[in-house]
């Protein structure tokens, strides 16, 4: 039977829906304790940052047949280029760069007992089928509808919203960490025993410690610099960021921006090997009104520490747990400044690492890990922001 081009598309796309309502588990890595696959938590188990998971009921969200019909009605009113460029989207899992599609912003579709606007419909279909109200979602700034209150066409690109992260509460004790060492304190002379301890702003390679990069006088230039680190030893130089977006990945079509795959390591680690092939996409790191902003485009979990993710009277750091699609907002400016006490002539005298966040990729470390420093995971950032 003859088939249009566009029947053809719109088929393809069903095709790559996402897998229905699961959660999809999460395995642990070989070689890992069961302390570390508690930690690592299942799709729908104990995590440091939690989506809306649930079971989805076919009473509520309808049957695959309503949504089948309801998906095919949609992609049948779009034009053959918008329906390339969303299944471009959908089969590189926002890999390539796709341009907006935009559609009314006024048009819900009704599926089993709810109401769902378009861009929520699109994501539900093909990245999270638990996905139930737009206030769970978070549009990419590089998305024309990126700040637009009700505009009257909408992007519905799925690949250009992500799921915005819960914080759990209270936060479970693994991986809690001492506030201490946010008060300043006379740097060592190595970088291991500063990372080990909770200290970023050591002595880096050249002399320099990365907070004097940052600090130089009439240096506007930047608003942060990433550091890669293998365990104990930095990779690279540090990279330094002018442009409010910064994609940092090892393997991304297309890709601009911070290439770990590039940098030379030396590193024989089957491990440190094994994690670095697995950052794929890695994240996007984006400098918005609100903070500063980490978008998790791999395929494995990532791991966040930072001064202002947590309560300011707590005297303890969570290290937050980041699922691949979602978001979470890495670096508060207005908390970290509140945090750093101005009018103490001492302590503005030293580096504080209230402007640093440590991110690890694929592998977390606390108290119920294996690894209990970051500077034991394979592979790691370090983002130092500019605080002039």
């Amino acid at each position: 039977m003859f088939r249009t081009k566009r029947s053809v598309l719109v088929r393809r796309l069903w095709r790559s829906r996402a897998p229905g309502g699961g959660g999809g588990e999460e395995e642990g890595e070989p070689g890992e304790t069961a302390a570390d696959s508690r930690a690592h938590g299942a799709g729908g188990g104990r995590g440091c940052c939690m989506g809306k998971s649930g079971k989805i009921t076919k009473a509520h969200h309808g049957s695959e047949a309503e949504l089948k019909a309801l998906i095919h009605a949609v992609l049948k009113r779009l034009k053959e280029k918008q329906l390339e460029g969303l299944l471009q989207a959908v089969e590189s899992k926002g890999g390539a760069r796709t341009s907006c599609l935009l559609l009314p912003g006024k048009v819900d579709s009704k599926l089993g007992q709810h109401w769902y606007s378009l861009p929520v419909l699109l994501c539900k279909v093909f990245r999270w089928p638990d996905l139930r109200h737009c206030s769970e979602v978070k549009r990419l700034c590089c998305c024309e509808s990126y700040g637009k209150t009700h505009p009257e066409l909408v992007c519905c690109n799925p690949h250009h919203l992500s799921r915005l992260c819960e914080l759990e509460s209270p936060p479970p004790p693994y991986s809690r960490y001492p506030m201490d060492f946010l008060k300043p304190t006379d740097c060592p002379d190595s970088v291991p025993s500063s990372t080990e301890t909770g200290g970023t702003n050591c002595l880096a390679p050249g002399g320099l410690s990365d907070s004097q990069v940052l600090q130089g006088p009439g240096d506007r230039s930047h608003w942060c610099v990433v550091a890669y680190w293998e365990e104990k030893t930095r990779v690279g130089r540090l990279y330094s960021v002018q442009e409010p977006s910064l994609d940092i990945f090892y393997d991304l079509p297309q890709g601009n921006g911070f290439c770990l795959g590039q940098l030379n390591s030396d590193n024989k680690s089957q491990l440190v090997q094994k994690v670095r092939s697995k950052i794929g996409y890695g994240i996007q790191l984006t400098k918005e009104v609100d903070g500063v902003w980490v978008y998790n485009r791999s395929s494995y979990p990532i791991f966040i520490k930072s001064a202002t993710l947590d309560n300011p009277d707590s005297r303890t750091l969570l290290v937050h747990k980041v699922f691949p699609g979602f978001s979470i907002k890495a670096f508060d400016y207005e908390k970290a400044y509140s945090l750093q006490r101005p009018n103490d002539h001492e302590f503005m005298q030293q580096p504080w690492t209230g402007f640093t966040v440590q991110i690890s990729f694929v592998k977390g470390w606390g108290q119920c890990y294996t690894r209990q420093f970051i500077s034991s995971c394979p592979c790691w950032l370090e983002v130092i922001f500019n605080n002039r």
